[in-house]
């Protein structure tokens, strides 16, 4: 049995839109027609559900951390990226249960907004609880960091710990970021990981002081490795970005998503465009301007021909767990077309996690999810614009 659903617009997002356009929808969510008006009235479609705004399906979020959920509020905007690190180690510490009522409520706000899959960064077994009783669909990826390269068997093997304690949600170990990741640990996660795995992440370029640390050892990560304690004497400059000096040390097999991306230049993108045939850049605008105050260069990846997806990152550096929200971020700021936008919120997202088969498109046989919008006006995400989950 089909419900029939229309409105104003419908974003299929793997075809054009269709005005007034008709989906029908199986009781367990399963599409089972996308049609134009004309052919469900040539079919003699009656029972319509009719919505005055846009269609559109699940949103996909690649980027987030959960497991920070508790911090909301607590670490202050525009510190840099050094000292937002150091805020989070200095504040992450709390109950259990806590942590846990963070996490539940953010897992219903991100479904209350039309997310229907996401990405999560996970250092602990925390976020398990939650996720096996989501609405979401979750792909854990367990961080293994350690820039001391004498301890990197023992971070690969915590790593291993934690990645099977999340067994059988999906789980892949991947490295934190390039600066808190040595090339010893680079190796033992290729061993652990090889070619099954099927996506990986990594921050990338969040802060100029990224660059400024590889291509001279200058910057403001050697204090933080002052206030840990480490030792990187033996860490000499490499003259060339952290991007250039990291991304030869990732599996080209494996699709590999670069989050952040803010201080990535046109020699990068090019230099990465030619290493890694099966690279995906997530842009979390929203965390930028909370913690760096500055937005990637997002004309140059598209220019570049970029595959674009979306994450919110962490209520620690954002004020909500929104795609729509970083959707009308980047509208605002980069005057992009909703029809892009809304390509990079749900199918990119979704092939990247490999679950294109059942989300992120209106197809036939797939459970993408339904949402609506109301107030989207000419193509515009307003301040009002509202999402609503309707399946």
């Amino acid at each position: 049995m089909s419900s029939y659903l229309s409105a104003k617009w419908i974003y299929p997002v793997s075809d054009a839109p269709l005005q007034h356009g008709i989906i029908a929808v199986s009781d367990d969510g399963t599409i089972t027609a996308v049609m134009t008006g004309e052919q469900g009235k040539a079919l003699g479609i009656k029972d319509i559900k009719y919505y005055d705004g846009v269609l559109i399906p699940g949103l996909v979020n690649t980027h987030c951390h959960l497991e920070l959920s508790h911090l909301f509020g607590k670490i202050g905007e525009h510190t840099g990226l050094p000292g937002f690190v150091q805020q989070v180690i200095q504040q992450r510490q709390a109950s259990e249960l806590e942590i846990e009522e963070a996490m539940c409520i953010a897992d219903a706000e991100m479904y209350a907004n039309g997310i229907v899959a996401t990405g999560d960064i996970s250092n602990q077994i925390y976020s398990k609880g939650v996720k096996v009783k989501s609405k979401v669909y979750y792909h854990t990826f367990v961080e293994a960091m350690g820039f001391n390269p004498g301890r990197a068997q023992e971070i690969i093997q915590k790593a291993v710990e934690v990645r099977d304690e999340f067994l059988p949600l999906k789980a892949t170990i991947v490295p934190h970021a390039p600066y808190s990741v040595s090339e010893e640990l680079f190796g033992e996660i290729e061993k652990v990981s090889g070619a099954e795995t099927e996506s990986v992440s990594i921050h990338n370029q969040e802060t100029v002081d990224e660059n400024r640390f590889f291509e001279k050892k200058e910057g403001h990560f050697l204090n933080l490795y002052k206030f840990l304690g480490l030792d990187i004497d033996f860490f000499q400059a490499k003259g060339k970005t952290s991007l250039q000096c990291y991304l030869p040390l990732l599996s080209a097999a494996a699709k590999t998503l670069l989050v952040h991306n803010t201080f990535t230049s046109k020699q990068d993108i090019e230099f990465a465009k030619g290493q890694h045939p099966k690279l995906y850049w997530c842009l979390c605008p929203n965390a930028n301007l909370y913690i760096e105050n500055k937005l990637p260069d997002v004309a140059l990846l598209m220019e570049s021909g970029a595959t674009i997806t979306l994450g919110t990152d962490s209520l620690a550096s954002n004020h909500q767990l929104s795609i729509l929200a970083e959707m009308k971020t980047l509208q605002e700021y980069q005057q992009i077309s909703f029809d892009t936008l809304l390509r990079w919120a749900t199918l990119n997202g979704a092939l990247f996690l490999g679950i294109d088969t059942q989300f992120g498109s209106f197809e036939k046989g797939k459970k993408p999810g339904v949402n609506f919008i109301e107030h989207l006006e000419d193509g515009l995400i307003k301040p009002y614009t509202r999402i609503q989950r309707i399946i």
